[in-house]
């Protein structure tokens, strides 16, 4: 007989799967993580977005010339700014380990957990001892961590305390005067925004010629041209070597023509992508297979190659996204409660957001992806600028705009919105390619707040030169 009936390994959305326990069953959850709680709650989304928040307040006081309102410069106490984050975050990771280490329902480990066959872990514990468990049914949900580049000169002994990861970067002690990013996707972009809203010198070095090049071509571009304004933009180079100088490092880079460059900086922020939890978790003792980009295989039912064993959130997941993983452990939670009525975890359309200065959001095709597909498609562009709550803000950037791209019958395939308020005004868009609601009765079926932001969406829809609609699905009446 087993140890327990489900362990699960992972304690960001895996604790939510755990939830109140599974009524009648013993129950494991196993968590390496200090604090306790995953990524999203310690080191991720809410903290991040908690101090990009300060960041955009800082940005609208130095902008408040334009309204017309003369305001002194904000001064910046970081560590009251730090601290407000993770006084907040840290008691909720406290009180969710005592909790579980409390529960009648769940027995906690803390510890680092490695197959050594199909339904064994061998559990290396805090406190220096093993323990070894077995179950029936093993839930993986050990999420992702940040990818540190082979970089000559980075283990340097001189370079601790210079070289941060997105891991350990919001907690620093103080701000540096100066900040090289490596990278240009989503965490790169954030927190370079963040620390130069702070009043940071950053310096990107990002290898490709654009920010965000996996966006939409015209947002990476309009979020590039945005960034160039406020922070010192190295495109087209790779960082080769870094090494210790006076209060901090030289970098050297090197160009796509191998012209080699020269920066120095305080602080390095290495945000080059992030890898899965799986090579230390013994995947080939448990006959797991893996893709090649280290991710566990799944089936529709979250099931990997061992029918039972599941796994959810960054480790197996089409995106390394928080709502994402919340969706997958929901879909778990069933097919461990209903086993003989499993539902199949059917990604939707899955929403990104970044919530920089200015906001970015998208869901579905970019253009380029369109193209390259040869799917027909027609495409609505709305600037904030020309409706009226742009001129609210004073909005006269020609890099906020809503694009929506559609297939010919009025079909959403795609929807890119950079500006203020982005992630928010993305949601209908999101909505009507979940459902299936066509532009049309998406534009014309319902009414927009006058003169809401949400207009901009509105307006683009407007703009897609579509055939009639189905009748079938149009919801609403001339």
């Amino acid at each position: 007989m087993a140890d327990f009936d489900i362990v699960v390994v992972g304690a960001g959305s895996g604790n939510a799967l755990v939830g109140s326990g599974f009524p009648g069953r013993r129950v494991a959850l196993v968590d390496d993580g200090v604090p306790f709680g995953g990524t999203c709650l310690n080191k991720g989304c809410i903290p991040s977005k908690m101090l990009s928040h300060v960041a955009a307040v800082a940005d609208d006081i130095r902008g408040a010339g334009r309204l017309g309102l003369t305001v002194a410069p904000p001064k910046v106490d970081w560590p009251a700014i730090r601290d407000r984050v993770f006084g907040r975050t840290d008691p909720i990771a406290a009180a969710g380990e005592a909790s579980r280490a409390a529960s009648d329902a769940v027995t906690l480990f803390r510890g680092r957990a490695r197959f050594t066959d199909p339904h064994t872990l061998q559990i290396a514990l805090h406190d220096g001892t093993t323990q070894t468990v077995t179950a029936d049914v093993i839930v993986v949900a050990t999420g992702a961590r940040p990818v540190v580049p082979d970089i000559a000169g980075l283990d340097d002994p001189k370079l601790a305390g210079h070289v941060f990861t997105s891991d350990d970067i919001m907690r620093i002690d103080q701000l540096p005067k100066s900040l090289a990013v490596m990278g240009g996707g989503i965490v790169a972009v954030e927190l370079a925004d963040l620390f130069a809203g702070l009043g940071v010198q950053v310096t990107v070095i990002q290898r490709s010629g654009v920010l965000l090049r996996r966006a939409d071509r015209d947002v990476s571009a309009a979020l590039t041209a945005d960034y160039a304004g406020r922070m010192a933009l190295r495109l087209n180079q790779t960082l080769t070597e870094v090494e210790p100088s006076g209060r901090g490092m030289t970098l050297y880079a090197k160009d796509v023509n191998g012209i080699e460059y020269t920066y120095s900086a305080e602080a390095l922020l290495l945000a080059v992508g992030r890898r899965p939890n799986t090579d230390g978790l013994g995947a080939e003792a448990a006959g797991l297979a893996l893709t090649p980009g280290g991710q566990l295989v799944v089936d529709e039912y979250l099931r990997t190659s061992q029918p039972h064993i599941f796994a959810l959130g960054d480790v197996d997941a089409p995106a390394l996204l928080k709502h994402v993983a919340n969706h997958e452990a929901r879909v778990v939670r069933h097919n461990l409660e209903d086993p003989k009525h499993p539902v199949e975890v059917g990604h939707r359309p899955i929403p990104t957001g970044l919530f920089g200065t200015p906001q970015v959001a998208w869901v579905g095709a970019t253009e380029q992806d369109l193209e390259a597909a040869g799917t027909p498609y027609v495409s609505g562009t709305q600037h904030y600028r020309d409706v009226a709550y742009g001129w609210a803000l004073e909005d006269d950037s020609d890099q906020h705009f809503c694009k929506v791209l559609a297939s010919p019958d009025g079909t959403l395939l795609g929807a890119h919105i950079i500006g203020p308020d982005a992630v928010a005004l993305l949601q209908p868009l999101v909505t009507a390619m979940t459902f299936g609601i066509d532009v049309t009765a998406l534009a014309r079926g319902q009414y927009w707040p006058h003169p809401g932001l949400q207009e901009v969406v509105e307006n683009a829809l407007l703009k897609l030169e579509v055939g009639e609609p189905k009748k079938s699905r149009r919801p609403w009446r001339r």
